[in-house]
């Protein structure tokens, strides 16, 4: 594991290959797949997470943010969005020398994709605790079963991706509780981000 900063809490050693230290490229498409978050959230309506591709070079071959709702598709997470683009872009479903950025840890559908994919390395920002298949519920990718190994560095931008997922259930808790009314006499909208962790993401 990099030595990332701002990480939640400690996990079990691991036997994910490290992907060194965050470079300066890294928090730049990490504030990228962020950006593209935000546009999920504002122009679909869905939960805020983003992701792209980057290949060895360093160019964006692909971005992708979650369209479940938009497209009535339940695979249609940020990592698979763009994961089908860049296969179209390079013509080939093989994606060796690609780095997949995402501002959630991946669930074990997309981990799984990046594996079969053969993604070089993955970087992510928040840790997912009730989905999160790379160190937080599952550690799929550190299996030695595979065929293929993913470099991982996670904890990038960590607490801004945390921030917009929070704000987001946040927002929609208090929509519901506005339409709805509480369930029992003593549930309220969290005033504070905190008291809202992240839901699970589909």
């Amino acid at each position: 594991m990099c030595a990332c900063p701002a990480i939640a809490p400690a996990v079990p050693e691991l036997l994910i290959p490290t992907a060194g230290v965050p470079s300066a490229q890294d928090l730049r498409w990490m504030r990228e797949a962020l950006a593209l978050a935000e546009h999920a959230r504002d122009a679909l309506g869905e939960v805020p997470v983003g992701a792209l591709i980057v290949d060895a070079d360093n160019r964006c071959i692909a971005r992708g943010m979650n369209r479940t709702l938009a497209d009535h598709d339940p695979s249609a997470h940020a990592e698979i969005v763009a994961l089908r683009e860049a296969g179209r872009t390079l013509e080939n479903y093989r994606l060796n020398g690609c780095t997949l950025y995402v501002t959630l840890e991946p669930c074990a559908m997309c981990a799984m994709a990046l594996v079969h994919a053969r993604i070089t390395r993955l970087v992510y920002g928040a840790d997912d605790p009730k989905t999160g298949a790379v160190v937080s519920v599952f550690d799929l990718l550190g299996s030695p079963r595979h065929n293929h190994a993913v470099q991982v560095c996670r904890g990038v931008l960590a607490e801004e991706s945390s921030a917009l997922l929070r704000e987001f259930f946040r927002a929609r808790r208090g929509q519901r509780l506005a339409q709805t009314g509480p369930k029992n006499p003593t549930e309220r909208a969290p005033e504070n981000p905190s008291e809202n962790p992240p839901e699970k993401i589909d």
